[in-house]
């Protein structure tokens, strides 16, 4: 009878053991650690309802806000790359246009400037 007290004893330790040696296993392996952060969080989430609800309300709106944001930004960019294009063309059409005009005005500009009297290039620059 002593030795059947022992044995009822040492099952529910040997039981509980041998699970906790499974879970260790379990967790040991990455696939089993990600199962039972699951079935954790599960029954967190069932235990505490309302916890999660908030959860799920506020960092959801957090996401969805800086969805916005960055939606918001990309089409801002993209609108200032296109305005910097066009200027930028805009530039080299006015550099153009302007080196061969003053490529072609130089020579008579130095001969309008020979040809003017004195009295009216003071009156000019005044």
């Amino acid at each position: 009878m002593s030795n059947e007290a022992k044995a009822e004893d040492s099952s529910p330790l040997q039981s509980g053991d041998g699970e906790q040696e499974r879970s260790q296993v379990a967790a040991a392996h990455w696939g089993g650690a990600i199962g039972e952060q699951y079935r954790k969080m599960k029954e967190h989430a069932e235990t505490y309802p309302y916890v999660w609800g908030s959860y799920i309300l506020v960092y959801g709106g957090f996401g969805l806000w800086l969805t916005y944001r960055w939606r918001k930004l990309r089409k801002t960019e993209d609108r200032v790359r296109g305005l910097q294009e066009r200027l930028r063309k805009l530039v080299e059409a006015e550099k153009s246009t302007s080196s061969a005009t003053v490529t072609e005005q130089s020579p008579n500009s130095a001969s309008l400037t020979d040809k003017l009297p004195s009295s009216s290039a003071d009156k000019a620059t005044k």
